[in-house]
């Protein structure tokens, strides 16, 4: 009998690559879509489709519950900036904020996950179904880091973590063993432009889950904006964590970063 599950979807393309192999599993897949950041796309992936407002979890809940969803995946995140423009949280999600607080993503997540899982709504992996879109470890493009790089690439490393420690962002720029940018409400992409103008050609960027990243939710990703924009602002390098980092468009991204002589490396940590 096939599993009916639930998906939270954020924006970009996570959650329609997550809805595809769902579906190719066998899966019926019954996804609640944020206003304002899900691809409508979405739509013709899914068995049901229910538009929410962000903020809205006693509806996600009454939705999964009348679909008989016993377990659920959140893919895609939520620009941090909808929360300050059309934040709509219903009576049970003011108590989850009231409980957990507003300001620290993992704590929030985590909460909203058990207040699911307390109406029987496990929350699993967002990798769920997707493990073979995790990056690997050593080098992922044509082109193997300098030990210059390298060093670069170990005080990014150490930059982000921190970075990830106070639960601010994943992302950090580094030129010359100078950290010239970390990722706040911005993004990862506006955080590559800031710190490549700032730092001139040759910077490397690294991008890492956090020090007790949980996978259920907010797990890094890359992809071809990601080496567009490195690109734009003529960076050198983007290192990621192997085994929790997403790559979208492998081949298309590899392609594109060869071209403009990007290393891609994998990071075993």
């Amino acid at each position: 009998m096939s599993e009916t599950i639930g998906l939270i979807a954020g924006k970009g393309q996570f959650p329609l690559l997550f809805a595809q192999a769902a579906r190719q599993q066998g899966a019926v897949v019954i996804a609640v879509a944020h206003r304002g950041e899900t691809d409508p796309a979405l739509e013709s992936l899914v068995d049901q489709l229910h538009w929410i407002y962000v903020g809205q979890l006693g509806k996600i809940i009454r939705i999964f519950k009348a679909a008989g969803v016993r377990r659920a995946v959140m893919a895609g995140g939520i620009s941090r900036g909808r929360l300050f423009k059309e934040f709509r949280p219903d009576w049970r999600a003011l108590n989850v904020v009231r409980r957990a607080g507003a300001g620290k993503d993992d704590r929030l997540l985590r909460a909203v996950a058990a207040e699911l899982e307390d109406e029987g709504i496990t929350i699993a992996p967002s990798t769920l179904f997707l493990d073979d879109l995790l990056a690997t470890v050593g080098r992922l493009s044509r082109r193997t880091p300098s030990s210059a790089e390298q060093q670069d690439i170990t005080l990014g490393v150490q930059a982000a973590q921190e970075l990830g420690r106070l639960d601010i962002g994943q992302c950090a720029v580094v030129r010359r063993q100078v950290v010239v940018a970390l990722e706040t409400i911005e993004g990862t992409d506006e955080t590559i432009r800031r710190g490549g103008l700032l730092a001139g050609p040759g910077a490397v960027v690294v991008k890492m889950s956090k020090p007790d990243q949980d996978l259920r939710f907010d797990v890094p990703a890359v992809g071809l904006n990601t080496i567009a924009t490195m690109r734009e602002v003529k960076a050198a390098v983007l290192a990621i964590e192997a085994g929790k980092t997403l790559i979208f468009d492998r081949l298309e991204m590899q392609s594109l970063a060869d071209q403009a002589g990007i290393a891609i490396w994998g990071l075993d940590r």
